[in-house]
């Protein structure tokens, strides 16, 4: 740019076309065409393979956690954090990788080509201009990350609030409990925003404090240039070229600031991923991995305690036997440990004292998968999948041919009703009665 500048301006101009056209062949290179191509393109496979990798990551450990963590979550909140945290691990390498460190190299580029071309009192300029720049961007992000901390809280008890309605939908319903569930979200979300409006007021005040920075650096180096242009100690081009340098330095500099803040917003998301990722199950294998060995099915309850809290105990000295073959009743009244004593057979939870023992085993000393596997289940409330009833009936095992699915529909004698159904097996599960989904729960067991 400097040369084009002299070429034109000087005494005798002249048609600097060689200049002109390398001139425009590196801004095609530094802008979309070139440089911003290539991050593109380096970036994209980085994106999705820690997208894939966290989420990955964070399924497997929620489906490692035991029940006691499920029943004690909301399930909206979960949800967010893991949206949350996916997203800042890939802000984090990104601003870092192709934005912050080249944005500081092209910084500390400038400081040190304008002290060695046109002498220490540019660069001074350039020097002093970031120094205040990064103090007022340091200052005011760490007040705005008080801000997101909280402003996330009251995000994720909004998000919970209209997850956990619409996964009660039936419940809102029966007790006509829509205006109650809807002033709910509206209170959360009024919160929420009320804090996110102070926290945006903070970052206004970042902006313009960075463009003040800025501009004032610019004005100052724009007067210096002029000053030694007037005097005859620099060229037109020089000037020109100072405006245009200083341009593409500042640009990045402001996205500096962006980058830093959007940073630090990205590591408080994934606080509460990392802690998520912290939370140990309750219930572990033993160390030495043992299956469990069922010869004949024989359980037994010996002496059996119970506290879900240690304020209440839910079970106390309970010892029975089921012998081979059995069939079993637990009858009691509502709360008396009947639905207690099947998530401790299936080790949901472990025992307080005594011992649960399937063939002389006791089910603590083996893995939890070995011991689930040689129980099936229909629970009182069916828990299928929004899928098709031929996926929900295979769901009991992955590895049954279409024949043994056949079989298991023809046992639970839902078969002939499912091939009168308008898709056949490929029926989607919403669109099944109740007490078909009762029969496709036994089909899953058998």
């Amino acid at each position: 740019m400097k040369k084009v500048v002299d070429s034109l301006a000087g005494d005798h101009p002249y048609f600097a076309w060689d200049q002109i056209a390398v001139l425009f062949a590196l801004r095609f290179i530094q802008g979309s065409g070139g440089i911003d191509s290539l991050r593109s393109y380096l970036w994209i496979p980085i994106s999705q393979y820690t997208t894939r990798e966290i989420s990955i990551k964070i399924l497997s450990h929620l489906h490692s956690l035991s029940l006691e963590y499920h029943i004690n979550r909301k399930t909206g909140e979960v949800l967010r954090i893991v949206d949350r945290g996916t997203s800042s691990v890939q802000n984090v390498l990104q601003g870092l990788l192709f934005q912050l460190f080249p944005s500081v190299l092209d910084a500390l580029i400038g400081v040190f080509y304008f002290r060695f071309a046109y002498g220490w009192s540019f660069g001074l300029v350039i020097f002093v201009v970031i120094i205040f720049y990064a103090a007022f961007t340091i200052g005011l992000t760490e007040q705005r990350t008080k801000y997101s901390r909280e402003t996330n809280a009251l995000d994720q008890d909004a998000r919970a609030k209209a997850v956990d309605s619409l996964l009660n939908y039936e419940t809102v319903k029966y007790y006509t409990a829509e205006e109650f569930e809807i002033e709910r979200y509206a209170d959360a979300m009024e919160k929420y925003q009320k804090l996110s409006y102070r926290s945006a007021n903070t970052s206004n005040l970042l902006w313009m404090s960075q463009s003040a920075v800025i501009n004032g650096g610019m004005c100052a180096g724009s007067l210096l240039f002029a000053w030694k242009v007037v005097h005859g100690e620099l060229t037109v081009g020089d000037y020109v070229f100072f405006g245009q340098y200083i341009m593409q330095l500042f640009m990045p500099l402001g996205i500096l600031g962006w980058i830093y803040t959007s940073i630090q917003r990205s590591f408080v998301d994934m606080e509460k991923m990392l802690e998520l990722l912290k939370v140990e199950p309750s219930v572990k294998d033993p160390p030495d991995n043992k299956a469990l060995v069922v010869t004949e099915g024989n359980i037994v309850f010996d002496n059996v305690s119970f506290w879900y809290d240690p304020r209440h105990q839910a079970l106390s000295n309970v010892s029975f036997t089921i012998p081979k073959g059995a069939t079993v009743a637990l009858v009691g009244p509502s709360g008396g440990g009947k639905s207690t004593i099947l998530r401790l057979l299936f080790r949901f939870y472990d025992v307080t004292s005594g011992q649960i023992l399937v063939d002389g085993q006791d089910i603590r000393t083996v893995t939890q998968r070995s011991l689930r596997q040689n129980i099936g289940v229909v629970p009182q409330d069916t828990s299928l999948f929004n899928d098709t009833i031929f996926f929900n009936i295979r769901y009991g095992n992955f590895d049954a041919t279409d024949e043994e699915v056949y079989s298991a529909a023809k046992a639970a004698y839902i078969h002939d009703r499912i091939v009168n159904f308008p898709d056949g097996e490929l029926q989607v599960l919403w669109r099944v009665s109740l007490g078909g989904r009762e029969c496709i729960a036994i089909e899953t067991d058998t």
